[in-house]
């Protein structure tokens, strides 16, 4: 079936390496990934790209890679972002990210990228600090610790399953400040590689949005749409699950394709893409931005970047379940799809 893709061409973490193994066992799919995406969120807040929190989270996940038996590497990359002072100066800060690649190796050359950014937000502004966007204290557990918690869960139940093709699970950074981490993957992609890529798979911010919705890219081959965002989709359905694809209700966003996340970078590339994100195209500016309708508990219908809102407390608070309850709704979904995908037996 996947022919067709050929065709289209430290301390704190040591003390939680362990933290999950009982786990493994569980029927109930899910559940160690909304575990892994607690776990992340409330042991490793302040993820900004460059920092400590985001340098222990990448090794936390590389040492959970290694855990079940991958080859795992972590990998530096340079990253900048301009933060505007309130007055009018600007600077440029440099930082160094760090990512956790491993490699489930399949029969074939050809491989299966699965990537999420654990990077949380770093404010860019002086106004961004009065609102209380980013910083030292944003968990993040919606964006991104909910998307590397199903990274995760994938890469534990596939440790065992041998595959045709080759599945790289990457725990990106740098996302937050224009995908550098997603950049620096792709340039150091030789040509060969980059030919023998048949899709990545993007999972960011899971939780808060309304529904889940599977898009591909605008340079997305048909044959590979049908392999993947609609069989997601029929998956789903038969889950009883809801779930949708970009309506393109704002003609700046092309039916059935995302936004404003790293799978754009290997889209651009003309690598095939499929993202996998909680939203409601259909509200606010119809551009992904507002996840929800507009409550008391966010009043701008999303939760992103903002440290009052992005929190563990706050989500259980007022969307009581949602963590446990959309984690196993993605893995029931991703874990089919990636073994038909990858042709696992």
């Amino acid at each position: 079936m996947f022919s067709a893709l050929r065709r289209s061409a430290s301390w704190l973490v040591l003390g939680f390496f362990c933290s999950f193994s009982t786990l493994a066992n569980t029927p109930e799919p899910g559940a160690i990934a909304s575990a892994q995406a607690r776990h992340i969120a409330t042991v490793f807040p302040g993820r900004m790209t460059g920092t400590p929190a985001e340098m222990l989270a990448v090794e936390y996940v590389h040492q959970q890679f290694l855990k079940w038996g991958y080859k795992s590497n972590t990998r530096l990359f340079p990253a900048s972002y301009l933060y505007n002072r309130r007055d009018g100066e600007k600077y440029k800060q440099h930082v160094t990210g760090s990512m956790a690649i491993a490699m489930h190796k399949g029969s074939s050359p050809q491989q299966i990228i699965i990537m999420a950014h654990v990077d949380t937000y770093a404010p860019l502004s002086d106004n961004d600090c009065d609102k209380n966007l980013g910083g030292l204290s944003l968990q993040g557990i919606d964006d991104n610790a909910s998307g590397v918690g199903v990274m995760l869960e994938l890469a534990e139940r596939f440790k065992d399953t041998p595959t045709r093709y080759s599945i790289r699970f990457i725990a990106t950074s740098g996302e937050e400040e224009g995908m550098l981490g997603a950049q620096d993957i792709l340039q150091r992609m030789p040509l060969s590689e980059r030919k023998n890529t048949l899709l990545v798979i993007n999972l960011d911010s899971l939780i808060t949005g309304e529904r889940l919705y599977f898009n591909n890219g605008k340079n997305t081959p048909v044959a590979v749409r049908k392999l993947t965002r609609d069989r997601a989709l029929s998956i789903a359905h038969q889950h009883g699950i809801a779930a949708s694809t970009n309506p393109e209700l704002n003609p700046r966003f092309p039916h059935a394709t995302g936004c404003c996340n790293d799978a754009d970078v290997f889209d651009n590339a003309g690598i095939p893409i499929l993202s996998v994100e909680a939203a409601d195209w259909t509200r606010g500016n119809k551009d992904d931005a507002q996840k929800r309708a507009r409550n008391k508990a966010l009043p701008k219908g999303e939760s992103w970047h903002s440290v009052q809102y992005d929190n563990v407390p706050h989500l259980d608070k007022w969307l009581p379940g949602q963590i446990e309850a959309r984690s196993r709704d993605v893995v029931r979904i991703m874990l089919p799809l990636v073994s038909e995908l990858a042709k696992a037996g």
